[in-house]
């Protein structure tokens, strides 16, 4: 199902592919429940990052 998901999802992509809102996601990312990180002010989502958050809803 995620194998045509790049392995390094951008914020938009990680938003529209868990189908949450920018808030919902800013508040997974900053707590910790989806683990990332920025390069410069842009967020990068490793897609193992977000099956382990699917794994575990």
């Amino acid at each position: 199902m995620l194998e045509r998901v790049p392995d390094i999802l951008t914020f938009n992509e990680c938003k529209c592919l868990l189908k949450v809102g920018k808030n919902t996601l800013l508040d997974l990312l900053h707590n910790g429940d989806i683990q990332a990180f920025r390069i410069g002010n842009r967020w990068k989502i490793p897609k193992a990052a977000v099956i382990e958050y699917i794994k575990y809803l």
